[in-house]
């Protein structure tokens, strides 16, 4: 009988979409990368889970780390970013945040990007580079943008 084998999840990232009231519509806030990881691919936030943090944690850090953005509320938003790796050979997994941006504030970029959008779902949808970028973004539009999001999902009530 053979054994079987199986590919090991690793969940050590995050990803955060942020939201921002721009002219009475919500716009997506998209970033270039300027890192030799995914150099030049559009994506929204994402980054590590340090030791010793929560994954809501390690958003709210990425968050200002990224963009200089400090005040924002945080949502989970119940999808997660997924990616096989062939040559490490495993399944990477990542929880999904969604941050509303408070008014007034600008976006400051480290050096992890080149540039930033804020663009509509749609155009975000057509902006995005990676597969499954787009299938988060339908599901945050349906949640949070058409309708106002579940108290129980907010972080820090």
């Amino acid at each position: 009988m053979k054994k079987e084998s199986s590919v090991p999840l690793k969940c050590n990232g995050i990803a955060v979409v942020l939201l921002k009231k721009i002219d009475n519509d919500y716009k997506v806030l998209l970033l270039k990368r300027a890192t030799p990881i995914l150099r030049d691919v559009w994506c929204y936030i994402g980054g590590s889970i340090e030791e010793g943090e929560k994954a809501w944690e390690a958003a709210l850090r990425e968050i200002e780390e990224e963009t200089g953005i400090t005040k924002v509320s945080l949502y989970i938003s119940n999808k997660f970013d997924q990616i096989y790796s062939p040559y490490e050979e495993y399944i990477y997994i990542a929880p999904v945040f969604v941050g509303f941006v408070d008014d007034g504030q600008g976006v400051t970029l480290n050096d992890e990007h080149s540039k930033y959008k804020w663009l509509t779902i749609d155009e975000a949808i057509n902006h995005v580079t990676l597969p499954g970028n787009d299938e988060v973004l339908w599901s945050i539009e349906r949640h949070f943008v058409k309708r106002k999001p579940l108290e129980y999902l907010r972080i820090g009530k």
